[in-house]
This record gives C-alpha cells, structure tokens and sequence, in this order.
C-alpha cells in the first residue's frame, strides 16, 4: 500500500513537470503598450486641457513622447522640459513652471510684476527700443504691463487720454509704448492731437485772421515731435535784402507764428509817451559894462 502511495506521488510530480513545460514552450505573450486613449480612462483633466489650449503640445506631440512609462515600471513619469526643448536660450533658463505653470496649457504664461529677464530672451528688439530711448517705461518690468503672456494693456489703463474723444487707438498714432517719448506721426495727424497738450498755441492760431489758422499743425512740425521750422523753409525771401538785414529774426516784426501781425494790438498795448518837460525859464541877461 505504501508503494502505491508512493507511486501516485511520483506520478502527479511527473505530470506537473510536463504541463510546466508545455506551457513554457508555448508562444510569448506580447508586452502592453499604453496609448493616449488609455491615458484618459484616468487623467481627465490634462487631455481637456490640450485640447483646449495644447499648442504643440496638441499638434506635434502625444502623451507618450513625453511620459515614456508609468509606475511601477517608471518610477518618475514626469519628464523634464529640457528633454524636448533645447537650442535657444529661452530653453536654457531655470525654473520652467514658474511662468508655464500647467505644461499642458504651455502657452497660458502668468507670473507678477517683477518679470524681465525671461523675457529677454526671446523679446530683444522691445528692450532695445527701451534702453535707447529713455522714459518711464525703461524703469518698468516687462510684467507690468504684460502679466499675462502676449497681453498688450490699453495705454489708458495707465495714462489718462490728452483729450476727451481720444481712445487708446488714438495713441498708437504719435506714441510707441517701448519708446513713447519719441514721439512720431503721420502727415495726417488732426491738429486735435496736439491741441490737448499743445493749448494755448492752438487756441492762438485757430483765432488768428492770418493764412496759418488754416494749415494743420503737422504741416509746418513735421513728421517728429518739437521740431520747429525755419520761417524761410516756406517763406524762401519775403522781403528784400536790406530790409532782412536790419530785421533779421521774422518776430520782430510778425510775432510768433501762431499769431501772426498783430500790429495793431501791439500799438495799443505799448505804453504812452511821456509829456515833455516844460522848458526852464530865460536867464536874465547880464548887464554890459560900458
């Protein structure tokens, strides 16, 4: 009895040895492979976010270019930025999601006030303007007025307008915001323009009778802001030489250009002559000695 025991268990040992090598020798199983649409059965959020402002990241790319596993077998799924962006000095600088905080909305960049630098590295020709030509805004970070990535502010968020029916297009005509003290314009500016800061020259010509009142500011200061001409650019020789020679600045005789020949009021306005003294009395005539 105990050597048919003893041959039962040789036999089923026998039997599991052949399964275990049946099964060996059959065909290997194929290893899984993770796809996008396997992705989203648990991330939600990061596909609604690519798809809704994804960039490149939508178009170019799928989540296994940049999570090339999952745990457990990939213990850090995140990859780094620098695996894929490289080659600019943009992609050199440190600290990536301070300013593109969720990478699968890359181009949604906020950060606060105190941003320049990053900025520098793709936006040369704005810092050049501003630190050749000097103002207020070359003291500013780049983020305060831009604290949102590719945000262009209205001036008149800071700046009140020059005059009341102006908007903030209006500005754009003379002023450029990395360099708005170099004040430029067109040849068909409205004299309105320069009438809010310009008032009292304005006020001057458009009451004067003289043919001035009837020309736009910006034909006489042309094209750049303070430039004032000569009387002679358009007057050539108004008068003969002589007469130039002996009056040779043109507001000697006509004022100022905004208020051309105002002969008469200058005669009313000039001070009365003085009477003349009465004349001292004769000395009595000295006595001839005979």
């Amino acid at each position: 009895m105990r050597v048919a025991k003893l041959f039962n268990l040789v036999s089923a040992l026998a039997l599991f040895a052949f399964v275990g090598t049946a099964a060996a020798a059959g065909p290997a199983q194929p290893t899984a492979v993770l796809t996008s649409a396997d992705c989203v059965k648990c991330h939600e959020q990061p596909p609604k976010d690519i798809a809704a402002a994804g960039g490149k990241h939508k178009t170019e790319v799928t989540c296994q270019d940049c999570h090339v596993g999952h745990p457990p077998k990939v213990k850090k799924p995140i990859p780094q930025c620098s695996q894929c962006h490289e080659g600019k000095p943009h992609f050199k600088l440190q600290g990536c999601l301070g300013c593109h905080s969720n990478p699968h909305t890359p181009k949604v960049i906020k950060f606060g006030n105190n941003v320049t630098d990053p900025c520098l590295t793709c936006h040369t020709g704005q810092i050049e303007q501003l630190r050749s030509f000097k103002s207020k805004h070359s003291a500013l970070n780049c983020s305060f007025c831009h604290n949102v990535h590719g945000r262009i502010p209205e001036c008149t968020q800071c700046h009140k307008p020059h005059a009341n029916d102006m908007t903030a297009k209006d500005c754009k005509v003379c002023h450029q915001a990395h360099k708005p003290a170099d004040v430029t314009y067109k040849s068909d500016t409205p004299s309105k323009m320069c009438a809010a800061c310009h008032s009292k020259a304005f006020k001057l010509l458009t009451s004067s009778t003289a043919k001035h009142s009837k020309l736009a500011c910006v034909y006489c200061h042309q094209a750049k802001h303070k430039m004032v001409p000569q009387c002679t650019q358009c007057h050539v020789k108004p008068h003969p030489a002589a007469i130039m020679a002996k009056f040779p600045k043109c507001g000697e005789c006509h004022s100022i250009a905004h208020d051309l020949n105002r002969w008469g009021d200058a005669a009313a306005s000039a001070p009365a002559a003085a009477p003349a003294k009465p004349a001292a009395p004769a000395k009595p005539a000295k006595p001839v000695k005979k």
